[in-house]
């Protein structure tokens, strides 16, 4: 029988089922607290990036450049502490931001790439300089020579292979060259629009796409995946569609409650059903075929 836990413990509100945990908590007090040093082998940070954005009335604001980078160096250093020895660190950061962050951790940990998630943009970006199209993400291990790396689970289509059928006369055999290929280290993914079925309310929700390349990749089923600022929890959802474990950390309450929605942890929460809020467009067509409905129920009179 399935069983659900809800507690509180060091002030963090807990939910678990099946392998996946939500906390409800501030991340430094949830990674000290709650989650066991050594005991995760997959970590995917995308923490506030501070430019502003408007989290639910928390804005991604720090008084000072220098503050927001203690603030940073404080959860890499304890995300490292809760790796398994052969675990992985994918982490996100402002381009401006990203350098700190490198320099910081390639002292403590091997960098194996440098990954730009590139994406395309409707609007205008800017006027009096070139806009960012993209948000790179280190890809980090604590032991080179021991690490998982599943290749041939995120193979891509080799275009030149596999679109031209081009011969390698290099080899002994001539054969044609390989149709797949492991990704390089640009990503072109698009980001999650309004109309998207995985569209949640959050301002920087990232795409299932990309977090199925990481969590395939970096993790085997049964690991253990560890989200410290979880937002819409698509890395938990996607670890739970993979057969991994999860644990997902998130201090504002509405989007803890994303969380426990998609991850099928709870149906409710303080007596409150947990639904996906419905897009404007969806509102529109349902009214449109309220009317429609009642049109029909109408008694019709011919000429």
């Amino acid at each position: 029988m399935t069983t659900i836990s809800c507690y509180f413990e060091s002030g963090m509100k807990v939910s678990e089922k099946d392998g996946h945990v939500v906390i409800w908590g501030d991340v430094l007090e949830a990674l000290r607290g709650f989650v066991p040093d050594g005991s995760v082998d997959l970590i995917f940070a995308d923490p506030p990036y501070n430019i502003g954005k408007n989290f639910n009335g928390r804005r991604d604001r720090w008084k000072s450049e220098e503050d927001y980078l203690s603030w940073c160096y404080e959860w890499l250093d304890l995300c490292i502490r809760k790796l398994k020895k052969n675990g992985s660190f994918y982490v996100m950061a402002a381009t401006q931001n990203m350098p700190y962050f490198d320099i910081f951790l390639r002292k403590k940990l091997t960098i194996l790439s440098r990954i730009v998630w590139s994406y395309d943009s409707s609007g205008v970006q800017a006027k009096k300089y070139f806009g960012s199209l993209y948000e790179p993400v280190l890809f980090c291990v604590k032991n080179k020579k021991d690490y998982t790396f599943n290749a041939d689970d995120i193979l891509v289509e080799a275009r030149t292979g596999a679109k031209r059928k081009l011969i390698d006369y290099r080899k002994s055999v001539p054969t044609v060259y390989n149709s797949k290929k492991v990704p390089g280290n640009v990503w072109d993914i698009s980001r999650v629009r309004y109309r998207m079925s995985e569209y949640e309310k959050h301002p920087t929700q990232k795409p299932v796409a990309l977090l199925e390349r990481i969590v395939k990749a970096s993790s085997n089923p049964g690991d253990i995946v560890l989200d410290p600022f979880s937002g819409t929890f698509t890395t938990s959802f996607v670890a739970q569609s993979l057969g991994r474990n999860s644990v997902g950390i998130e201090i504002d309450e509405d989007y803890m409650k994303i969380g426990l929605r998609r991850l099928r942890i709870r149906e409710k929460y303080n007596g409150e059903m947990l639904r996906r809020e419905p897009r404007t467009y969806e509102r529109q067509n349902a009214l449109t075929q309220q009317h429609l409905a009642l049109f029909e129920r109408r008694p019709h009179y011919g000429a």
